[in-house]
């Protein structure tokens, strides 16, 4: 179940990803949302999304679930 504030995590991740993406290999733009991620996000935000990932991650973009799954 995703409640609200995964829900804006999700948003936010998809987002990022498609600012970062700028027409390149979808892994140099994975590295790059990863690389955000792991530089502005606190740690709670992190493991949440991770395990959202993991389990499902249907809403994820696939370069924000490859960015993401980098994260373990």
């Amino acid at each position: 179940m995703i409640d609200k504030e995964l829900a804006h995590l999700i948003k936010m991740a998809n987002q990022i990803a498609t600012n970062l993406d700028y027409g390149d290999a979808s892994e140099l733009s994975a590295n790059r949302v990863t690389d955000h991620i792991v530089r502005f996000w606190a740690t709670s935000m992190k493991h949440k999304i991770l395990n959202y990932a993991k389990c499902d991650g249907s809403e994820l973009h696939e370069i924000t679930k490859t960015a993401v799954l980098k994260l373990s």
